[in-house]
């Protein structure tokens, strides 16, 4: 069997357990979701939630109503607040996939986060997870009294495919379409539809790869046409965004992506921050939360976090 791309480079504790490629096909994708929810369910089941409570809710959306969950991990009142975008590719998951990522957010920045559970492609393509992601900003605005959150202190988040919404979300509230933002945290990003030297390099890479990559966009873009309001990176304004940080793997298709989107950011005047972790794959968080790497990034984020809120 050929040795995955970029396998030998991981730390040895993701290459222990980091060992199939994704296979991102259509009739894939079907037998994946219930076995991925189910494993998402139970680790959210054996998170650690002291110190945040959690609530679960409806928000009014275009075609009805869209999920979100409320996590309450600060004692501000009002608290800052994250609109956070959930991994998956575009095409699975739901409020359990990044659940200890809301919890660890809402705990070290000691805010709330709320986690939009948006519609999935291929059966819902762009722009219907936009729309609910959007859906649940105007919701957090519009009810800030009663969440008891700072309507002038909201940020975006997301990871993996997550960061795609959370920056057309920073986009569109630049533009004035949307309430306005204060600033991006955006972990392993899909952001842009294009090649990449890092999409070819890590074609058959451990954990998610270049050619999953191409069709989770595939599947997102339907017809697969790009355009600037659904890919942030071919958007041709960027100097009237909020901040970012933004955090990636080594051993990831879309590590390229991320460090270019921060290039463009800085060459726009925009303040960004971009750390890359060594040896890791794409979703090392997920794979082991408990991994000191896992809680390097955690604290990093925390820490940006309530650096926003204290310079807000």
């Amino acid at each position: 069997m050929t040795e995955l791309d970029g396998a030998a480079q991981l730390d040895p504790a993701l290459r222990a357990i980091a060992t199939t490629r994704t296979d991102f096909s259509l009739p894939a994708i079907q037998l994946m979701r219930e076995p991925f929810n189910q494993r998402r369910k139970e680790a959210a089941e054996q998170t650690d939630i002291r110190g945040v409570q959690i609530t679960e809710q409806n928000v009014p959306a275009e075609t009805g109503s869209t999920p979100v969950r409320i996590y309450r991990g600060g004692d501000t009142n009002p608290a800052p607040v994250v609109v956070y975008c959930h991994a998956g590719g575009f095409t699975l998951g739901n409020l359990d996939t990044d659940h200890r990522q809301c919890v660890e957010l809402a705990r070290r920045g000691r805010c709330t986060v709320v986690s939009v559970d948006y519609r999935l492609a291929p059966e819902h393509p762009y722009p219907a997870a936009l729309e609910d992601a959007s859906a649940a900003l105007r919701w957090v605005a519009a009810s800030a009294a009663e969440l008891g959150v700072d309507p002038a202190r909201v940020v975006v988040a997301g990871s993996s495919a997550g960061p795609i919404l959370a920056a057309c979300l920073a986009h569109h509230a630049a533009d004035g379409s949307l309430h306005p933002v204060a600033f991006q945290l955006l972990h392993q990003p899909v952001l842009d539809d294009r090649a990449s030297a890092s999409k070819a390099e890590f074609r058959t890479s451990p954990a998610f790869d270049g050619e999953a990559a191409d069709l989770m966009w595939r599947y997102y873009l339907f017809p697969p046409s790009g355009s600037e309001y659904a890919v942030p990176a071919r958007r041709n304004r960027f100097g009237h965004l909020p901040s970012a940080l933004i955090t990636c793997a080594e051993i990831d298709p879309f590590r390229d992506e991320a460090a270019d989107y921060v290039r463009v950011l800085l060459r726009a005047g925009v303040s960004a921050e971009l750390h890359v972790f060594p040896r890791t794959c794409h979703g090392f968080d997920s794979l082991l939360p408990g991994w000191s790497t896992s809680q390097r990034l955690f604290a990093l984020q925390g820490r940006a976090l309530q650096g926003i809120w204290n310079g807000a």
